[in-house]
């Protein structure tokens, strides 16, 4: 993983964002975090409409005396965010310049580094065929250089089984909160089971799509035999204008897939192309797609 990414400017600068959550997981400890909820809290904040569904206890009853309304109160109450990082390792992700991997990588050691710099926990995994490593929630600064060194050990090799990982994964950590999902999509077996996994054990999924620009645009021509990085199945093609454009339109239905199913169940996605500048997609991606503020 390219440590000069991290100069002395990008940390300060890592330091003054922080994790965007639609729903606060509660753990154990208390963050730094402000979150709006309904029920019993620190600061009463504001009200909402009620809902089918609400709980009575927190009606506000005066209001609905004087209004005939059913106002629910809400209140600001500190929160403790867990921050799960979760790495595909599999032989694909080696592919492009840079590779797809160390991109990653990159993007997960700023993110964990945000987490623990705002004293959330920040738990990783990296995986591939089966859930190769995971360095289980950690909280405080003193963390970083774990968080790093459990990253740069990454190496990108084996199979693909995104269902299978993600599943396991959901079922052997206890503690749900924001899932970031950085990966290729690449794996014949879908991906679908393992988002809906982590949606089921109440984890947040943030999907991170991460593309080579080899892939986006691929610069090949005539005969050639290729082979797969994972399944080392190998194939004799002929690529011509009419196969590249061919191969555009599978790529983006691809996409287009990824993207109308993380709509239906409420997973933020953001593709990136290796192409992007590592800090622009931390600093002005991931903020205007609402992850980060």
């Amino acid at each position: 993983m390219a440590q000069r990414a991290f100069d002395a400017e990008f940390l300060k600068r890592l330091e003054t964002l922080s994790i965007v959550s639609r729903k606060v997981a509660t753990g154990r400890a208390k963050g730094e975090r402000r979150s709006f909820r309904k029920g019993a809290g620190v600061e009463f904040q504001d009200y909402r409409p009620y809902v089918m569904g609400d709980d009575f206890r927190y009606v506000d009853w005066n209001i609905y005396s004087r209004l005939d309304k059913l106002l629910l109160k809400l209140f600001v109450e500190e929160e403790d965010l867990c921050l799960h990082l979760l790495v595909d390792g599999s032989a694909s992700m080696g592919f492009g310049q840079p590779p797809k991997l160390e991109y990653a990588l990159q993007v997960a050691a700023a993110l964990g580094y945000i987490g623990l710099s705002n004293l959330e926990r920040v738990a990783l995994g990296h995986f591939s065929g089966e859930l190769i490593r995971v360095l289980r929630p950690r909280r405080g600064r003193g963390q970083i250089l774990p968080l790093l060194d459990f990253l740069s050990s990454a190496e990108a090799k084996g199979p693909t089984d995104l269902n299978g990982c993600l599943a396991n994964y959901a079922l052997r950590n206890r503690v749900p909160g924001v899932v970031v999902v950085l990966t290729d999509l690449l794996d014949p077996g879908g991906y679908a089971d393992g988002l809906k996994a982590l949606l089921q054990r109440r984890y947040e999924v943030f999907l991170l799509h991460v593309v080579s620009e080899e892939e986006l645009r691929p610069q090949l021509r005539g005969d050639l035999t290729l082979v797969d990085a994972e399944g080392g199945v190998s194939r004799e093609v002929s690529v011509d204008r009419g196969a590249l454009e061919r191969y555009q339109a599978r790529l983006h239905g691809h996409f287009a897939e990824a993207e109308r199913f993380c709509a239906r169940h409420r997973i933020d996605y953001l593709r990136t192309s290796t192409a992007v500048p590592f800090q622009d997609l931390i600093l002005r991606h991931l903020r205007r797609g609402g992850f980060l503020r």
